[in-house]
């Protein structure tokens, strides 16, 4: 080996290169970070002249200096961002100018604690109706006249909880819905004595009728085209309410409003409440008698938005005759009721019927013939896609009930005649400045009622007689 031999651990051209690109790297690294704190120096100096030239306009309180000698007011977002710029306004404001493109702050409403107002704000004007959950009258806003429904919330003398939940599930339920075919919630005020848990009172929007005081009044039925106008808006409205996961457990017409323009309100949310998938523990006994689903007349310990369902069934079939559909005066009496105009449910077309509590012990005919759905015969007026939506709504089986959103699509709100227009229905004059009207119906279940037990029941001998009758489209015919 010589002693002029290169040796291998001796750098490389290549070496050398990569030193040197490492070098300029590091000395390009610092120049930035020495640039970047000299902008951020600069951007500090001059929000402090835009702060000192703020300051002493306002000291000075005159507007009519020379703009040109003031620094410029900028505000840099990030140090580095130099194609942002925003220019002050003339009077020293905020930044206006952002470059476009640039993130905007959203702002969301926050909730917030405050004191309820009072109810002497409030002139009571006359009473309108006592329900089970709140007695309702007509007051007017002082300060401003404008009329509204003043609902008080009943306390029970010996609940000694406070507030009934009755009463926070309708505040919680009707703060949270915002729906043209729901009844609007103004606010929550109270009496003067704070210390008495039932001086509270909801603020409703005022609505002339219920379809209940329209209907016993009325001359005639509605036409057609105005009860699918009804129906549809009624339809809206339940359906929204089922989107929110919120079951109604009361619908009658008792409890729909409608106001001079002919628009339709669901009011009286006393039994409503929130339910999610799978379902809490539900009351056993809810919805009016008459409006109540045979699942829940059979003791149903799960149910869902189908109840609902039923009952606007029920109210389709009230509208069209002008009186309620199914007036039981007892849980088996309304039983007996359904199944003579629904038919007594089979395995086939209800196959889970006899698992419910009430229906193990229930004896029906023997023999199917004549104990079908007796709808056709009874709404002689109504259409083929009529009579087939009133069958699909009073469904003895909730499974077989379509949902509020598939009612909108029927084929029965598009067929002739078409629903009349909110704006050409026609008017009535209000009750509502007059004496407390009496209802003719049952009352809504209270809340810890528990549900009737059916017992024993024979059902075999109510189609005596149908057999001899032959059913049309239409119309029927007994046989002599």
């Amino acid at each position: 080996m010589t002693s002029n031999a290169k040796s291998r651990w001796a750098d490389s051209a290549e070496d050398a290169a990569l030193d040197a690109k490492l070098k300029r790297e590091k000395e390009e690294k610092k120049r930035l970070k020495a640039e970047k704190a000299r902008k951020a120096a600069e951007a500090e100096r001059l929000a402090q002249q835009a702060r000192a030239a703020k300051n002493s306009n306002g000291a000075e309180n005159d507007g009519e200096g020379d703009d040109s000698t003031r620094p410029a007011k900028r505000r840099k977002f990030t140090p580095d961002a130099e194609d942002r710029t925003t220019t002050a306004d003339g009077d020293g404001g905020a930044p206006l100018d952002v470059k476009e493109g640039a993130a905007k702050l959203m702002r969301f409403p926050v909730g917030h604690w405050g004191k309820c107002r009072s109810v002497e704000n409030y002139d009571k004007l006359n009473d309108i109706e006592e329900g089970t959950y709140g007695w309702v009258s007509r007051a007017k806003e002082a300060s401003s006249g404008k009329v509204v429904a003043l609902k008080r919330l009943k306390i029970e003398p010996s609940d000694r909880n406070g507030l009934p939940v009755t009463g926070l599930r309708e505040i919680q339920i009707l703060r949270d819905c915002n729906h043209r075919n729901i009844v609007n919630l103004e606010e929550v005020v109270v009496g003067d004595d704070t210390s008495k848990i039932e001086n509270i009172f909801l603020v409703l929007e005022f609505v002339e009728h219920d379809l209940k005081s329209i209907l016993e009044d009325m001359p005639e039925p509605f036409l057609l085209s105005e009860v699918k106008t009804l129906l549809r808006q009624l339809t809206a409205g339940v359906a929204y309410l089922h989107d929110n996961w919120i079951l109604h457990r009361d619908l009658k017409t008792s409890n729909l409003l409608l106001n001079n323009r002919g628009q339709l309100k669901i009011a009286d949310f006393g039994m409503a409440r929130y339910v999610g998938d799978p379902a809490p523990k539900l009351t056993q006994l809810v919805v009016t008698l008459w409006y109540r689903s045979p699942e829940l007349l059979l003791g149903a310990r799960a149910y869902g938005k189908a109840v609902d369902i039923w009952s606007v069934g029920c109210i389709f079939g009230e509208l069209l005759t002008r009186e309620p559909l199914l007036q039981g005066t007892n849980e088996v009496d309304q039983v007996t009721k359904i199944f003579e105009l629904c038919g007594v449910p089979t395995q086939e077309t209800w196959p889970s019927f006899r698992s419910l509590p009430n229906a193990r012990s229930l004896r029906f005919p023997k023999t199917p013939n004549a104990t079908g759905s007796m709808i056709r015969t009874k709404f002689t007026t109504l259409t083929n896609a009529g009579c087939k939506l009133l069958n699909d709504l009073l469904s003895l089986n909730p499974d077989s009930r379509p949902s509020a959103k598939e009612m909108l699509e029927h084929k029965y709100f598009r067929e002739d005649p078409k629903p009349k227009k909110e704006g050409m229905f026609p008017t009535f004059p209000s009750k509502a400045g007059q004496e407390k009207r009496r209802r003719h119906e049952p009352n809504a279940p209270v809340r810890g009622q528990n549900a009737a037990d059916l017992g024993d029941v024979d059902f075999s001998g109510i189609f005596q007689g149908r057999d001899k009758e032959e059913k049309g489209g239409g119309f029927s015919l007994r046989l002599v």
